[in-house]
């Protein structure tokens, strides 16, 4: 007979009894901001490919009118606006990221906690619990997993189902035993290998749409009374011991009210993999102000961690979403644009003559220095050599976005405005930002699409 708690039962008892509170407002705050540079990045996937065939078959399979699709602002059942959502907010490579767990959780998580929450018609308040709820667990899970299990499992996809689950539960106000069951039934469907990034595949984009999928699905089950195992974290056949080799269970429960992972998030400010980011402000910081011209550069050399070589040095430019986990083309972009945006990523772009120069004379190595600092910190180290021989340097740990250099509110509206400028209007953009960032004054959550 068991007779202590599982991982499981502990966070569904403390995440139970959570009430809105018990948050610190500048935790409030960030809830809310992540909550607004999601949205943006769902906008902004409408035009993209992957996003296009999700929306074919949401076409297809057309039914209830519960939840938003966000990109169309079209209304379908509560599992297909996650599915869509979550594909379509992570296409552009530009939504928001846990540096530390190597997680990003808008993505896989507000999908299903916004669904549940358009679907119960809750309050701004409930949202804001669902989105702590949906991080903390993910971040959690994801930490716990370990660097070993990013070898091969897309973390997004995989501890984002639990996120997804505990979110949409929260919001919906599972009691600790259905909470419980929706764990374990979305742990049993946590999915996603890294396979596709060579090919350029796009997995990636399902990951974090079925994630957020598969975690409301196991939450709408559980409220019927469908049965998860309540050790799907420490179990001997469970999502850790078959994912991981350096797993810590105590991570996923040390600190539960007192420690808040989610506030250690960060929103991106380029438009690319997270892995680039280091690379491109240090290039940048090299070359600002210098006053040469570009084809005056006769070297450049990245010194960046193991960590993010393993992911991306196998990655050819060959497309434009490909050329976004390609440290050459981003930080050549960097240097000869002074930018690395959206409209950076283009057929016309991997032709480009001096981008192609750039990354002709480029190279990257493993420091093991950076190396060990990582996952705490994802730094890198840029060597810049002209003709004439005169050398600069750049280095940085926290590029725009970290919690250390973090957005104010005006460029986080400003990203909005970028990202959804072409695909809804002024006045909609400037009523979803009111309405997102005073989110604790609304009454129904459906209202921020259907007012």
């Amino acid at each position: 007979m068991q007779t202590t708690s599982t991982i499981s039962q502990k966070l569904a008892q403390f995440f139970c009894s959570l009430r809105y509170e018990d948050l610190p407002d500048d935790l409030v705050y960030q809830l809310k901001t992540f909550f607004l540079d999601w949205l943006a990045s769902a906008f902004a996937g409408v035009s993209q490919p992957p996003t296009r065939s999700m929306l074919s078959l949401a076409e297809d399979m057309k039914g209830s009118s519960e939840a938003t699709i966000i990109p169309t602002n079209s209304r379908h059942l509560s599992l297909i606006a996650a599915l869509v959502n979550g594909a379509s907010s992570h296409v552009r490579e530009m939504d928001d990221l846990h540096r530390q767990s190597i997680f990003h959780p808008a993505a896989s998580i507000l999908p299903a906690v916004f669904a549940a929450g358009e679907k119960g018609h809750v309050s701004g308040r409930d949202l804001i619990l669902g989105i702590l709820t949906g991080y903390e667990t993910g971040i959690r899970a994801a930490l716990a997993a370990g660097k070993s299990h990013y070898e091969y499992w897309h973390t997004t996809a995989t501890c984002g189902t639990f996120g997804a689950a505990a979110g949409a539960a929260k919001v919906l106000g599972l009691d600790t035993g259905p909470f419980v069951w929706a764990l374990g039934s979305a742990g049993t469907q946590s999915s996603g290998l890294w396979e596709f990034l060579t090919e350029g595949a796009m997995s990636k984009q399902l990951h974090p749409g079925k994630s957020s999928m598969n975690g409301l699905l196991a939450v709408l089950l559980a409220q019927k009374g469908f049965t998860g195992s309540s050790r799907i974290f420490e179990g001997e056949k469970g999502f850790l011991k078959a994912t991981s080799d350096d797993y810590d269970l105590d991570i996923l429960t040390d600190g539960l009210g007192e420690t808040f992972h989610t506030a250690r998030n960060s929103i991106k400010y380029y438009a690319s993999c997270g892995h680039t980011h280091s690379a491109i402000e240090a290039a940048l910081r090299a070359w600002s102000d210098k006053h040469a011209d570009v084809k005056d550069i006769q070297s450049v050399t990245i010194h960046i961690y193991q960590e993010a070589l393993d992911l991306l040095e196998a990655v050819e430019a060959n497309t434009p979403y490909l050329a976004k986990f390609n440290l050459p083309f981003c930080v050549a972009t960097a240097l000869n644009f002074g930018h690395v945006d959206l409209d950076d990523f283009t057929d016309e772009r991997l032709d480009n003559p001096e981008i192609l120069r750039l990354m002709d004379i480029i190279s990257f190595q493993a420091n093991p220095e950076l190396t060990r600092l990582y996952p705490h910190k994802w730094p890198s180290r840029v060597e810049i050599e002209l003709a004439n021989g005169k050398r600069y340097k750049g280095y940085c740990e926290y590029p725009k976005g970290d919690p250390e250099n973090p957005f104010s509110e005006k460029e986080l509206i400003g990203k909005f405005n970028k990202l959804c400028g072409n695909i809804i209007t002024k006045d909609e953009i400037n009523r979803i930002t009111d309405l997102v960032l005073t989110l604790e004054k609304v009454d129904d959550v459906a209202e921020i699409f259907n007012g």
